[in-house]
């Protein structure tokens, strides 16, 4: 019987991020993107959201390499985690191995892993496998798309993408993709981001345009946030601030870095002098000094966030400073966005950040643009990535428009097991798949359980119960002590305090009358009677925690 193509996704549907494909065919494997997402929020303490690797490390010997289509860090913000459990060799573009350098670094796993840089154009085998790098617009430099030659048919990955005619690094290459087309395209996996929204996605040279408009006749200080990634954006701020003669200084840990990286392989041009040391910019006049920060989604611990709230070590906001976002908010961010912005206005600040000033256009591509891609591939199968469900859905109905048999249209979940023949596609099996949640330097450690008493803890607060019992006789020596914390001000409740005292007290003698020596009974006697006694009164449920010390 023919080997069957199988394409795992471990991450990146019914999802913003965490983007994660493997693709396996008889003993080889390979793949592609290891992205993070970000906690939602009812996820309390987490910092980031990973992939669950189990499937990798369980096939590991299977393993040929991993492919990154770009740096942003919803493709590559795993790898650190990811490589801590399996080995192979990453590849990807210039700019993007230097960003994942970066992360290596951080981790201290830079003589642990093989980093092999490519460039458009270049075709890269693994195994079984021929990865062709084909290059794409997105909102970050040296994107690719990859076509996957298998055994048994092509498959081709978008990645991130949009179609910008007008991109100082050339436009998608569409042409390649039509060649793939007419070669014969088995799947097709493209991005769903922007499938709600029509037309096309406008050009990156328009918010160039925008922000010349508001450096012109400024008089005051400029400060812009941007994502840190977007060095098309960054390359047009130090143009259009060399143009009217103003200094450039950079704040923000991520900036500073991606800026570093990207003038080291060449893909900004600084102009001669623009940029300063941030403290230089205090000796300047202000209508000769921009400030370019991170913080455009309202990162509690951003540059922008800081500067907000007089946290910021150098740079104070003063009335008449003008504040241009050239970003749109991520869905689940509009509400530290909006924060950060009512702030600056208190400040007297002058924040520009409507869509409608046109200083901020998307790194995905529009319905109008997905069925160009659709039109050119010509795919025998189409599985919709990187979205949430209603994203994946929509771009399966554009699919059967543009000549994809519906019963060719797979809308999978993660950890489903797509096998593909040269004539069938269909779900198989599932692995394991799903969000592991990383907490400071834990990994794992912080689970449904633990989530689910930290979302109790926020919403209800906390009582404990300290209790004293003789060793000998099991009789009370000191307490109950009742000790809380979330859930009401001591001082204004002490009546309260008393009756839930009296409560476990009643409890404990309950079971001392009843002879119960046992410290799990007795606690949920405690429990038990105060739960039920708070709710009537109170309509509240505390999470109650009961300790026992015998003395």
């Amino acid at each position: 019987m023919a080997q069957k193509l199988k394409i795992i996704p471990l991450g990146g549907l019914d999802e913003i991020g965490k983007n994660m494909t493997a693709l396996q065919y008889g003993k080889d494997m390979i793949v592609v993107d290891c992205g993070v997402g970000f906690p939602d929020e009812d996820m309390y303490g987490v910092d980031l959201v990973i992939p669950d690797f189990t499937f990798l490390t369980q096939n590991a010997q299977y393993l040929r390499g991993m492919f990154i289509t770009h740096g942003h860090e919803d493709h590559i913000g795993s790898i650190p985690y990811c490589m801590q459990q399996v080995s192979c060799p990453i590849h990807g573009t210039a700019m993007t191995n230097g960003l994942i350098r970066l992360k290596l670094e951080e981790h201290r796993l830079t003589n642990q892993v093989k980093l092999i840089t490519h460039k458009a154009g270049d075709v890269v085998r693994a195994g079984c496998f021929s990865v062709e790098f084909i290059h794409v617009n997105h909102s970050i430099a040296d994107a690719v798309a990859f076509a996957i030659h298998t055994p048994i048919g092509t498959v081709v990955m978008t990645g991130d993408f949009k179609i910008d005619p007008t991109a100082k690094d050339g436009m998608t290459d569409l042409a390649r993709l039509g060649e793939l087309g007419n070669q014969g395209v088995l799947a097709l996996m493209c991005d769903s981001t922007n499938v709600e929204r029509q037309g096309y996605t406008p050009s990156e040279s328009i918010v160039a345009e925008s922000l010349d408009k508001q450096f012109k006749n400024c008089s005051e200080r400029i400060i812009v946030t941007t994502f840190a990634s977007n060095m098309h954006r960054i390359q047009a701020i130090l143009a259009t601030a060399h143009r009217h003669g103003r200094k450039v200084a950079v704040t923000g840990r991520s900036m500073e870095n991606m800026l570093k990286v990207a003038q080291e392989l060449g893909y900004i041009k600084v102009p001669s002098g623009t940029i300063v040391d941030l403290g230089a910019t205090k000796s300047l006049p202000k209508n000769k000094v921009v400030i370019v920060s991170t913080g455009s989604q309202g990162e509690n611990m951003s540059a922008l966030y800081r500067m907000a709230f007089s946290t910021h070590k150098q740079i104070d906001i003063v009335a008449g400073d003008r504040i241009i976002i050239s970003a749109s908010a991520i869905p689940g961010n509009e509400k530290a966005v909006s924060r950060i912005i009512n702030e600056l206005y208190r400040k007297g600040a002058d924040v520009v950040y409507e869509k409608s000033e046109g200083l901020h256009v998307s790194g995905h591509a529009c319905q109008e643009e997905l069925k160009i891609v659709h039109a050119l591939c010509k795919p025998r199968f189409f599985i919709p990535v990187h979205g949430e469900q209603r994203h994946l859905q929509i771009h399966g109905r554009l699919a059967t428009t543009m000549g994809v048999a519906s019963k060719n249209v797979v809308i999978a979940e993660l950890g489903d097991v797509i096998e593909l023949t040269a004539k069938s596609c269909k779900i198989g099996e599932k692995v394991t798949a799903g969000k592991i949640f990383v907490d400071g330097t834990g990994v794992g450690d912080v689970g449904a359980v633990v989530l689910r008493d930290r979302k109790h803890l926020a919403q209800d607060g906390m009582i404990v119960v300290c209790v004293n019992i003789s060793a000998q006789d099991g009789g009370l020596v000191t307490g109950p002590d009742i000790i809380t914390r979330g859930f009401i001000y001591v001082k204004e409740s002490e009546g309260l305090m008393e009756e839930l005292r009296a409560v476990a007290l009643e409890a404990m003698e309950r079971c001392s009358r009843k002879r119960i020596r046992d410290f799990t009974s007795i606690k949920a006697a405690i429990k038990n009677d105060l739960s039920g006694y708070l709710y009537k009164n109170t309509k509240r449920n505390p999470m109650i925690l009961t300790v026992i010390t015998e003395v």
